[in-house]
């Protein structure tokens, strides 16, 4: 396997990774977003107990890590993956 090869790989499992990251993150939230409670400022409080907490919260600093966000904006980020945001593109069916 010659070097453009390999790094395609890597790239394709990565990808592939963050989809089933993502996915799984989005099956957490939607398992303990109801009953939510919606603040005066309009922001969405979602209680999420251990050990799914843990795992949403790893989440959240890889993310901020990774792309230098605060932990706001990886939740921002996550919500919209999560399917809270019509243009999501984990709304779209299966094939």
């Amino acid at each position: 396997m010659d070097g453009d090869s390999a790094e395609s790989e890597r790239f394709v499992k990565a990808a592939l990774l963050g989809v089933a990251v993502a996915e799984e993150t989005r099956r957490l939230l939607r398992l303990h977003f109801s009953p939510a409670e919606v603040g005066a400022d309009g922001r969405v409080h979602v209680e999420v107990p251990y050990p799914d907490s843990a795992v949403v919260e790893t989440v959240l600093e890889v993310a901020a890590e990774c792309f230098g966000q605060t932990h706001q904006d990886a939740l921002d980020s996550l919500l919209q993956l999560a399917g809270y945001d019509d243009d999501s593109l984990l709304n779209r069916p299966a094939c």
